[in-house]
């Protein structure tokens, strides 16, 4: 359940809408993210366009990434869920994908 919450903006007298959340539960923030990959391989794409997606979130992630796991589905400190990858063949350099995750921290 989320309690609203309304303030008015000091000196503009402008209404601000707060939004807060009942449970801590609820207050993970997610964001969804898209990344491309190009390698001579498709497993090699997919890592690719992983990385991708990391580097846009959270570049001191992604750097504990690659310095621990580089596994696929891993980022330390969020919780990563709907990873999914569509990938073809290059046209000269093996395959490009195309991946998406939700991130949440």
């Amino acid at each position: 359940m989320l309690k609203l919450t309304t303030a008015l903006a000091a000196g503009a007298g402008a209404a601000v809408l707060v939004l807060g959340a009942a449970s801590p539960a609820l207050a993970k923030a997610c964001i969804n993210k898209a990344g491309q990959g190009t390698n001579t391989t498709e497993d090699g794409a997919k890592f690719q366009a992983y990385e991708a997606i990391l580097q846009a979130t959270d570049w001191g992630m992604w750097a504990s990434w690659m310095a621990t796991s580089q596994k696929i589905g891993v980022a330390p400190g969020y919780a990563v869920t709907r990873v999914r990858f569509k990938c073809q063949k290059g046209a000269g350099l093996g395959s490009t994908c195309i991946g998406q995750a939700t991130l949440c921290k």
